[in-house]
């Protein structure tokens, strides 16, 4: 495939989460810039990302080689078809896909293992040697995120006077603003509190038990490598437990994260870009 001129190198990753938007610019396979901001929907990115570029381009428009966007609910080929359309005039070549999957290539590069993604949302995926994937969890807010930053906010709800959380459940950004109670409940229950600690236990138990129904399905011979991403497992504290939740059911080894899932999209994207 023909490379692009030098005036054309820069190789984009998006990674759109639940609560931020994390943008990463390489150029010659060095960082040439990030950018954070909140999140918005997928369908907003075509008109947002061409802002933001040109704001780090010192006010002229750049060329885009490559783009990657690395976005949650876009899972089958016809949503990420759709969504790489509405993207297509940003950039020479635009891929979608899953968020997580771009946290498990930045955590765990090619090698087979499992990846709890705890944020705003909670999923769990996991690659054997052959490159197959597969996940539990990530069913959305209403029937699943187990063990997120949701979960968690929304199970302290449940024990506190009703009036504010039927006013937080009549918001537009209630799923943001539930997750947001997340950092509260975790200080609460690094302090005693004993109903926030068997909330934060039920959700690092929750969280365990998909890693181990990946792990499981996937036939990965122990010591399993597993690592993490997503703002609330950032936590220390908290990734602990889940840590020893999931050592009582599966041998595993704990890897930091090589890179976060932004640049991972952006590396991904230089990929692209270079015809590999």
């Amino acid at each position: 495939m023909k490379r692009t001129d030098g005036a054309n190198r820069l190789a984009v990753g998006v990674d759109l989460g639940g609560t931020r938007l994390r943008i990463v610019a390489l150029r010659d396979g060095a960082v040439a810039w990030r950018r954070a901001a909140h999140a918005i929907a997928l369908p907003e990115l075509s008109s947002v990302l061409p802002t933001l570029l040109q704001r780090n381009a010192r006010g002229r428009r750049p060329r885009v080689a490559a783009l990657v966007v690395a976005a949650r609910g876009v899972w089958t080929s016809r949503e990420r078809r759709v969504a790489r359309r509405g993207l297509a005039p940003l950039a020479a070549r635009v891929a979608v896909i899953p968020d997580v999957e771009a946290a498990l290539l930045g955590a765990l590069g090619d090698r087979p293992g499992v990846l709890v993604l705890a944020g705003t949302g909670s999923i769990v995926v996991g690659r054997d040697r052959r490159g197959r994937l597969v996940r539990a969890g990530g069913l959305g807010p209403l029937v699943g995120d187990e063990g997120s930053a949701f979960w968690v906010g929304r199970e302290w709800l449940r024990i506190q006077d009703g009036g504010r959380g039927r006013w937080l459940a009549t918001r537009p950004d209630a799923v943001r603003r539930i997750a947001a109670l997340a950092p509260t409940v975790l200080a609460r229950a690094r302090g005693g509190d004993r109903q926030a600690r068997a909330i934060v236990a039920a959700g690092q138990a929750a969280l365990a038990a998909l890693a181990t129904r990946v792990a499981a399905r996937l036939r990965l011979p122990a010591p399993v490598e597993v690592s993490w991403a997503g703002g609330l497992l950032a936590d220390p504290w908290y990734r602990a437990g889940v840590r020893r939740a999931l050592a009582r059911r599966v041998v595993c080894r704990w890897r930091a994260p090589g890179a976060d899932p932004a640049v991972a999209a952006a590396r991904l994207a230089a990929r692209m870009r270079d015809g590999r």
